[in-house]
């Protein structure tokens, strides 16, 4: 069985996945993350259907600290998130280590 993705954040963030085919969006504006993201971040953690959760770094701010936890420590499916320091080459580099369980840039010597 194969895995969606999904994206978590406002809707401008959201538009670009929509765009290039993810169907699994949880909408939240800006002026309302405060008292949703939880929500919509949980809902999309108890979804089977999805493998990947997609969330733009500074959002992990709004979260409580159980959310937050849950989704960081969360496997399946896996938080990948990017932004200014989720971005970067070696958190992204940890993200699919996580995922998959093995180093994919890990380089012979």
């Amino acid at each position: 069985m194969s895995q969606e993705i999904a994206v978590v954040g406002s809707p401008e963030f959201t538009t670009g996945f929509r765009l290039a085919g993810v169907r699994k969006c949880e909408n939240v504006p800006e002026t309302e993350k405060p008292e949703q993201l939880d929500d919509a971040v949980e809902r999309t953690l108890a979804d089977d259907e999805i493998g990947i959760i997609v969330m733009y770094d500074a959002d992990l701010d709004h979260l409580s600290r159980g959310t937050r936890e849950r989704v960081e420590g969360s496997i399946e499916p896996v938080l990948v998130t990017l932004g200014a320091s989720g971005a970067g080459s070696g958190g992204l580099r940890d993200q699919i280590k996580r995922a998959i369980g093995i180093d994919l840039m890990e380089e012979d010597d």
